[in-house]
């Protein structure tokens, strides 16, 4: 039969759902029992066209489902209706006829949902509680086949702190059903932090979701932000743009956010807070899109390019000079630059800076193409005399360092080589190491870039070396605020991402992330970000910003800040050595978190995913591999570790890397073994039927405890005393949860307290 395998998938729920009976005569008769029919129809696709103006948003719903039963079902279709909003337009046609629904309150869907989850045991419904529900018959719906349903609904959305929001719920990634598929490993891609897994994998599909958002502001839209989904901006001019995006394997709720400014720089502020524990926040800035060629800063950058007789293979060298030609090209006339080429020993194509007029850039590209791979690799002196380029006048300062191997020639001690360069180094330089291909010493590259306010970046075998060092020099192109530093004010913050803010680019967008620990509320506060245009330096302030001590939206923020917390452990751990409490803290934030690290990995065995940890006894020689995983310099397994440091430490959102990447991969997705619901991570404790279990749970806290059966009396009443525990119990029939200093342990066996 088609769901003959259902038990073995996971449930993901996909917003509207239907309910299905069967019914294959009219009218319908009681629901046989028959456990190859399905709780809730698979969604196959879900479709979102949204128009924003100012604040009011019309989202217009396709949702197709899937009968794949043999049987003509019946099905009642259920779809929450987000806060503040209403219903427009319900549209499904049969036989000429248009199917009315209605909006059920509350009170009355939440008889629904208690129904619901007592006659069919299945607590995925629970996910609605607390919301006005609006219920459609749909009849008939013929066996192996799809159903589409169409539904239109407006709000008004909210805006706090300049930001505007709008989400549209998908769920917690539970309840879509949809059986694993079986793929070979293509081992010799993906990089396994934790060592390899079997040949095989199990994955979950999960339907496509894809949308577009059209917004139209009164003020010009500043930094379009989503930290659930990979999006793509496209801007029309600059009060509106559309955003598109389109996926597979993400079943997150869709989050978007905007600011509306007309500053020269504008910010937008994100929070979330629970009730006694420290603040997060998310700031973004961006400067304004119609910058003119005036307001541009000059800058002088020296391009550094590694020409040993490795560069030969794979034709990294002629990629290589490809992708410093378009740097040349993209420079601007006031700027000024150098190109120095090295091996053994460093060549100059001039004594020192000169400017970036067309007779320039031409000496320029005729030195990039006569450049010949040859010798070996002496990256101390080449470094050193890049440095010595730069004058001392108020320009910003860039130096991009492209190599492909390990320092074999001079001064080959990583320590000494980074002892020479800040010897060296007598002006404020940013360097942007890259390297190329596997080969390369990634704890020099690393250094270099982290302490000298840049970022090491690498192009692995299959990318594209060209693609990628050209989008660099895209985005650095056109500096305008350099130097920044951001003053908080009254407010308490730790833990503050980037360590050093970077310059700001035109068409850049930067994050900060941080947590903060005022007790009370901190309402209408200023921050101030001051930074340099040329000599100048100019100071922004931003006021009536808020930072609540609640603020229930927004959960996703501790898992961002856990990711890029853990990417700055990663750094100092590589650079200082491993101690004892940096591993436990990248293994505490991993495993709270679903974080993916060196420590904390789900590996595929026997069709199921499982979580190691290090610190359990089972994967003891697992963590002894990770630590010498995390202690590598150069090779496919340090340069994609680099690769993960640097990805977690400017990761902007919380969802995982696609399924082509998934060497970079941040976040786990939700699986059969681990779901993250909320703002918690549950792990699933049983082989048999599921058991999830709150990562907060620690046996020796020895918490104060009560059992409930699921669906009894008991249960119901905990869920309407406390409604915010109905998205976490409806994962499943057992459930132990960590609320409010007391642990929750929902059994499907036994009863009582």
């Amino acid at each position: 039969m088609a769901f003959s395998a259902l038990g073995l998938a996971i449930r993901a729920n996909a917003q509207g759902v239907i309910i299905p009976i069967i019914c294959d005569v009219r009218p319908c008769g009681p629901r046989p029992v028959n456990p190859q029919l399905p709780n809730a129809l698979p969604v196959r696709s879900i479709k979102l066209d949204v128009k924003i103006n100012g604040q009011v948003a019309t989202t217009h719903v396709e949702q197709v489902f899937r009968n794949d039963t043999q049987y003509t079902l019946e099905g009642t279709y259920f779809f929450p209706i987000p806060e503040t909003a209403s219903i427009v337009e319900f549209a499904i046609w049969e036989n000429g006829k248009k199917l009315v629904g209605e909006v059920r309150s509350r009170e009355e869907a939440r008889r629904i949902y208690d129904e619901i989850v007592r006659k069919q045991r299945d607590p995925g419904l629970l996910e609605y509680a607390g919301k006005d529900l609006f219920q459609a018959s749909i009849f008939p719906i013929p066996p192996n086949s799809d159903k589409k349903l169409e539904l239109t609904y407006s709000q008004v959305l909210k805006a706090e702190s300049g930001t505007v929001a709008y989400k549209y719920p998908l769920g917690t990634g539970h309840n879509v059903w949809q059986p694993p598929i079986r793929r070979p490993l293509p081992m010799e891609d993906i990089y396994y932090p934790m060592g390899p897994p079997p040949a095989w994998k199990y994955e979950q599909q999960f339907g496509t979701v894809s949308g577009t958002i059209e917004i139209v502001g009164k003020e010009a839209l500043r930094n379009i932000y989503s930290p659930t989904h990979q999006i793509d901006v496209k801007r029309k001019g600059e009060s509106a743009a559309n955003v598109s995006f389109e996926t597979k394997n993400n079943d997150s709720d869709f989050q978007l956010f905007y600011g509306v400014s007309d500053n020269d720089f504008g910010m937008s502020l994100v929070t979330y807070r629970e009730p006694g524990k420290d603040g997060y926040f998310l700031l973004m800035l961006s400067p304004k899109d119609d910058i003119s060629e005036k307001e541009l800063v000059n800058k002088d950058i020296v391009f550094v390019l590694d020409t040993s007789g490795s560069m030969a293979d794979e034709g990294k060298i002629d990629k290589a000079k490809k992708a410093l030609l378009f740097g040349i090209r993209t420079l601007r006339d006031g700027d000024r630059f150098n190109v120095i080429n090295f091996a053994g020993e460093e060549h100059l194509m001039e004594r020192g800076l000169i400017t970036a007029s067309a007779d320039g850039k031409k000496r320029g590209e005729e030195f990039v193409n006569r450049l010949q791979p040859s010798g070996g690799t002496n990256i101390n002196d080449s470094i050193i005399q890049s440095l010595r380029q730069f004058d001392s006048d108020d320009r910003p300062k860039m130096l991009v360092f492209m190599t492909d191997g390990l320092p074999t020639v001079g001064e080959t001690n990583v320590d000494k080589i980074i002892s020479n360069l800040r010897s060296a180094k007598k002006v404020d330089v940013r360097i942007f190491p890259f390297g190329f291909g596997y080969d390369v010493n990634t704890t020099l590259l690393d250094r270099i870039g982290s302490e000298n306010q840049g970022v090491s970046d690498y192009v692995q075998p299959k990318e594209d070396l060209e693609v990628k060092v050209s989008n660099f020099f895209t985005r650095v192109s056109s500096p305008v605020l350099a130097d920044l530093d951001l003053d908080f004010g009254p407010l308490l913050t730790e833990y503050t991402y980037p360590r050093k803010l970077t310059d700001l680019f035109r068409g850049m967008q930067m994050t900060v992330i941080g947590r903060y620990k005022n007790t009370n509320d901190l309402k209408n506060i200023t921050l101030k970000l001051t930074g340099k245009v040329g000599r100048e330096t100019k100071t922004f302030n931003y006021t009536n910003l808020d930072f609540p001590s609640r603020s229930e939206d927004n959960s996703f923020l501790p898992r961002l800040w856990a990711s890029r917390r853990v990417g700055w452990l990663l750094e100092q751990i590589r650079a200082n050595g491993e101690t004892k409490e940096t591993r436990e803290e990248v293994i505490e934030l991993g495993t709270r978190y679903g974080l993916v690290t060196p420590y904390t990995s789900y590996l595929a065995t026997d069709g199921t995913m499982a979580n190691v940890r290090q610190d359990m006894p089972m994967s003891a020689d697992i963590g002894r591999s990770a630590g010498t995983k995390v202690a590598e310099k150069s090779g496919s397994g340090a340069v994609r570790m680099s690769t993960q440091q640097n990805a977690m430490q400017q990761n902007t959102g919380v969802y995982a890397a696609d399924d082509k990447d998934e060497r970079d991969q941040i976040v786990i997705r939700n699986s059969a073994m681990n779901q993250f619901v909320g703002n918690k991570n549950f792990i699933n404790t049983s082989q048999g039927a599921p058991a999830w279990v709150d990562s907060d749970f620690k046996a020796e806290q020895k918490l104060p405890e009560v059992t409930i059966k699921f669906a009894s009396d008991e249960y119901f009443a905990l869920i309407t005393r406390e409604p915010e525990l109905a998205q976490y119990l409806s994962l499943g029939k057992q459930v132990t949860i960590v609320w409010k200093g007391k642990v929750y342990k929902i059994t499907d066996t036994g009863s009582g307290n």
